[in-house]
């Protein structure tokens, strides 16, 4: 299309639509691919408002001769949510339910509704609608009509198909229908072409649970009641336009249990899965050990079927479990009645779509022949023979799926990078076509043929019957505009790879993306499009990700969508101007690097690493924003302030409104935001002053030495360094004061400076430890090494009076602001502090690093070894570096903290969910008798986010969809607990909360043990 004609198209759109109209470099680039293996660059996008709307935007775009996709949530996984012409995109405005007759069992849906949006309306009444795709967080109802999605649920409640009972449809020139049965709503001529071929139509179509290939032509026969609604489900949005669906729903059991079956190998589970069907189950899945964590729960196994039974009350749902154990045949089994476990159980296989996108080596796996059905009683001996057809070509895969319907996922090691790869790809896809035809089966069983297999239903159907799809297709589009190469008259399934638009060399980056051999493009393609991170709302365990997409409802602020935009830039075609890309820069703006991603996304996109990337190479050379050098910078102007006594003064002038307002303005700080308060005394201060007087005290009392005695197990020193992180040195040495106070009571010997330098510490030798004493510090020995060879060790209160070395730092605000540069420069002078060059300060193990503060603990766990790979220190330290919690689980397990007996409320710190954990958080708040559980998401802070002109709203919004209703909720009683320095910021600062006072876990617990206070 030339440009004019562009032009001419996007000028009658807008005329024409009262939706948002779209031609830019950002809509298009976010829509060129779905969750398949496809890219296609679609000229604009259209969001309507309305079926009136997409009637307009459909005139103009068959009067102009330009192709129409619809498109919801971009989980398809075949290629049929991508196009070259213009893309609708339902998910903006026509996302209503419409009205819920619970007493008919029907809802009116638009297409863009999520499917758990109508579970949740429809659980009140005790209903749901039946088929579940793993997806179904974010797919649309759309979506699932158009794909004849089915989900886990099938074997009980069947496909979409048998759920829809009547749609509102506009064909491709603007004509309105309202298919149904008896013929209801069928096109002109669509009656006759299927009265000509009743013969071919009662005989062509294999019979099978699964079969989602091709056109449902067969519902149209007269004994099944003509059904055109029916036959219009599948056709992957070639046929018309979806804008309602009158749907039935289903009575949903009151109670539940889910029997987990282990068996010795996926053979093993497969051929026990059809013999389960008649017990009635709702679930029949299956999965292998390969996609599953070691930690994962699951009862002793090689393979496991989730066999899930339904039942009026939670005793004849066990029942009903129990006696499928006991029919079964299996290794090992669990059944489980609680709904909490129950959840963390199914997110093992819902996140399958997504774990199995790497091989466990690593290794790239990609969709293409996800979901194959077989009649369930030839499921074992097809997946025997499946596993040859891979041997044979060199390729991997791991099955899992539906088990009991004999419908397989899998994702294969294609190569699609090379020309070899690809060729190997098109020849595998054909032999295994002939294999499930051999076995009775189709080629789709849930997600539809679009690119990937359409091009082989004349193996499955033959030609004759191909052709009688293509007549179909005429009929309802006559003139080929809707998703062209779907379905009929294909595109071949080698073409519009998505792949073969990225460099074929690694490009130039700063990280060592340790996990994607070093190659960015390789991290970039992580996002296979499953879009779990546009999931709209948070629930139990919903985690964290994304927090800006619940907060904005906006593609590009989601994690799938800004993946997007870096692919286009790395391909160059619509985003063309690289690392210097506005596109690209605009969508990671409301990034809160939370890091969520990097533990939520079933893959492990790393959304925070690849902003910190980008924003190093598009800065470059440029000018940056004010606030990355005032919050960028923060350690070195607390530092200053320190070393000046300047914190008086700083707070006076912060509380002083116009030199605040003026301050802010200058520094690029938001102006809804209050300035932290600067400690009086930092927290290294303290401790020296504190070490100090207790070694005057000392002397006064005349203790001349410390003694040493035989470790038991012939270890270390129990010694723990106390890391001195920017936030606790400067900003709440209160923190750093009760986290000693308890270490030390928990019988570990704390040094708040980096014990690993000249001058600053050195261990005994093997086998002797120093005896801890309560309220002695560290004291040199006469005469430099005793008789006994044990080496000196000097006082450390005399350390922390000045830094002789410098600070160190994680350079957790550099990396956040993208300055890569100097944050390796700051994370080296850090390594040089710890370990010096000839001066191998501990021998055998390093002492635990126990860093108070989670952003900077998973900055020196993640970003230190990232950013220096060649160094062997940055690996020494993250593999030292322990959170408050863990400490003492592993170095004080026989210690008990108070008994507080008192609620809590609060958040897990995002990092600390991404990238630390929290289950020795869990039982150390469990042993002090805090009871209550602590949120998810983001408190929208996030560090210098929240602090940052243009991001209040945003940082408002990420903290009200959990944080701040959970801690409202609870009133004035619980505890708040929030062990980031951002989360108790926010939490002050808010008006909606009052300025509600977050506290650490340290402090807590502190409050709680006997004697006086530090």
């Amino acid at each position: 299309m030339t440009e004019m004609d562009l032009g001419e198209l996007r000028s009658e759109l807008r005329k024409a639509v009262r939706g948002e109209v779209a031609f830019d470099a950002t809509a298009r680039a976010l829509t060129t691919m779905d969750a398949s293996n496809y890219r296609r660059v679609p000229l604009g996008v259209v969001a309507p408002r309305d079926a009136d709307d997409v009637a307009a935007a459909l005139s103009v775009c068959s009067r102009l001769r330009v192709p129409v996709v619809a498109r919801g949530g971009g989980t398809s996984i075949a290629g049929q949510a991508t196009g070259t012409g213009v893309v609708l995109d339902f998910t903006r405005h026509m996302n209503r339910i419409v009205s819920l007759d619970a007493q008919a069992r029907m809802a009116v849906v638009q297409p863009g509704v999520v499917l758990d949006r109508l579970q949740e309306a429809a659980a009140p009444h005790g209903l749901r609608f039946g088929p579940d795709p793993s997806t179904h967080s974010r797919c649309t109802l759309g979506g699932m009509i158009g794909n004849n999605s089915c989900g886990s649920h099938s074997v009980a409640w069947g496909t979409t198909a048998d759920s829809v009972r009547e749609l509102s449809v506009v064909t491709a020139r603007g004509e309105f229908l309202s298919p149904g049965r008896s013929w209801s709503g069928a096109p002109e001529g669509l009656r006759a072409l299927v009265e000509g071929e009743l013969g071919r139509l009662r005989t062509g179509f294999p019979d099978l649970p699964r079969r989602i290939s091709g056109y449902a032509l067969d519902a149209l026969l007269p004994e099944k009641g003509a059904d055109v609604a029916r036959s219009f489900c599948g056709s992957e949005g070639t046929l018309g336009v979806l804008t309602e669906a009158v749907v039935g729903l289903v009575e949903a059991p009151r109670a539940r249990a889910l029997a987990v079956l282990a068996y010795a190998d996926e053979s093993a589970a497969a051929e026990a899965a059809a013999g389960l069907l008649p017990h009635g189950p709702l679930t029949v899945e299956g999965m292998a050990a390969d996609l599953v964590r070691a930690d994962a729960g699951l009862p002793r196994g090689g393979a496991w079927l989730f066999v899930e039974t339904g039942g009026g009350t939670a005793a004849e749902a066990r029942a009903r479990a129990d006696a499928i154990v006991r029919a079964a045949d299996v290794v090992d089994s669990l059944v489980v009645t609680d709904p909490a476990g129950q959840r963390a159980l199914w997110r093992v296989r819902e996140d399958a779509s997504g774990t199995a996108t790497r091989m466990p080596d690593g290794t790239e796996a990609w969709p293409g022949w996800e979901d194959c059905a077989v009649p369930p009683a030839r499921l074992g001996p097809y997946l025997r023979d499946f596993r040859g057809l891979l041997t044979s070509h060199g390729l991997r895969g791991t099955p899992y799926g539906h088990f009991g319907d004999g419908c397989i996922h899998v994702r294969i090691d294609f190569d699609l990078l090379s020309s070899q790869g690809i060729g190997r790809f098109r020849r595998f896809s054909e032999e295994l076509a002939e294999l499930v035809v051999a076995h009775g089966g189709s080629l789709s069983g849930e997600h539809g043929d679009g690119q990937a297999r359409a091009e082989l239903l004349p193996k499955m159907y033959g030609e004759e019957m191909v052709a009688l799809f293509e007549r179909a297709k005429s009929v309802w589009d006559p003139d080929g505009l809707l998703n062209p190469g779907m379905l009929v008259r294909p595109a071949a399934l080698d073409e519009n790879l998505r792949f073969t638009v990225l460099p074929r060399e690694p490009v130039d980056v700063a990280f060592g993306y340790p996990h994607d051999g070093g190659d960015f493009s390789a991290a970039v393609r992580r996002c296979v499009g499953v879009a779990k991170c546009r999931t709209e709302t948070a629930g139990p365990g919903s985690g964290v990700m994304c927090p800006s997409f619940r907060a904005t409802g906006e593609e590009e602020h989601s994690t799938r969508g800004r993946a997007r935009l870096l692919h286009e830039m790395l391909a160059g075609e619509v985003v063309t101007d690289g690392w210097a890309s506005t596109e690209v820069r605009d969508a990671l703006d409301l990034c809160l690097s939370c890091k969520g991603c990097r533990s939520d996304c079933p893959v492990g996109v790393d959304m925070a690493t690849y902003k910190a990337e980008f924003l190093h190479h598009h800065y470059e050379g440029r000018r940056r924003p004010v606030a990355h050098y005032t919050m960028g910078w923060l350690p070195v102007w607390l530092a200053t302030v320190s070393r000046l006594r300047l914190a008086g003064a700083v707070n006076f002038l912060a509380s002083v409104r116009p030199l605040a307002a003026l301050a802010k303005r200058l520094g690029g700080i938001a102006p809804e935001r209050e300035i932290p308060r600067v400690a009086g005394e930092t927290f290294t201060r303290w401790w020296g002053r504190r070490a100090r007087a207790q070694a005057r005290r000392e002397t006064r009392e005349g203790v001349e030495s410390v003694e040493y005695e035989e470790h038991p197990d012939g270890g270390l020193p129990k010694t723990v360094v106390l890391w001195p992180d920017t936030f606790t040195e400067y900003l709440s040495p209160s923190v750093g004061k009760a986290a000693a106070r308890v270490l030390e009571a928990a019988g570990l010997r704390v040094l708040p400076w980096p014990p690993m330098g000249k001058g600053l510490l050195r261990v005994p030798v093997v086998g002797r430890w120093l005896r801890r004493r309560p309220t002695v510090g560290l004291r040199p020995l006469p005469g430099g090494t005793p008789d006994d060879g044990v080496p000196t060790v000097p006082n450390p209160s005399a350390v922390p009076r000045a830094a002789p070395h410098g600070r160190v730092c994680c350079g957790l605000t550099y990396v956040s602001t993208g300055q890569l540069d100097r944050a390796r420069k700051v994370m080296r002078r850090t390594l040089d502090l710890l370990y010096p060059l000839g001066d191998p300060a501990f021998p055998g193990e390093d002492p635990p690093i126990i860093v108070l503060e989670p952003s900077c603990a998973a900055a020196l766990r993640t970003d230190l070894p990232e950013l220096l790979p060649d160094d062997p220190r940055a690996q020494r330290v993250a593999s030292a570096v322990l959170t408050f919690a863990e400490a003492l689980e592993r170095h004080a397990p026989n210690w008990t903290p108070p008994r507080l007996d008192r609620p809590v409320v609060g958040q897990t710190h995002c990092h600390q969910h991404a990238i630390l954990g929290d289950a020795p958080d869990r039982r150390l708040r469990t042993a002090a008798g805090l009871t209550g559980e602590l949120s998810g998401g983001c408190c929208g802070l996030a560090g210098n986010f929240g602090f940052e002109k243009g991001h209040y709203e945003v940082s408002v919004a990420c903290a009200e969809e959990q944080l701040l209703p959970a801690v409202r909720e609870a009133g004035e009683g619980p505890v708040v607990l929030a062990d980031g320095f951002s989360c108790r910021t926010q939490l002050e600062q808010l008006e909606q909360l009052g300025g509600r006072k977050g506290r650490h876990l340290a402090e807590v617990l502190a409050e709680g043990l006997d004697g006086p206070e530090m």
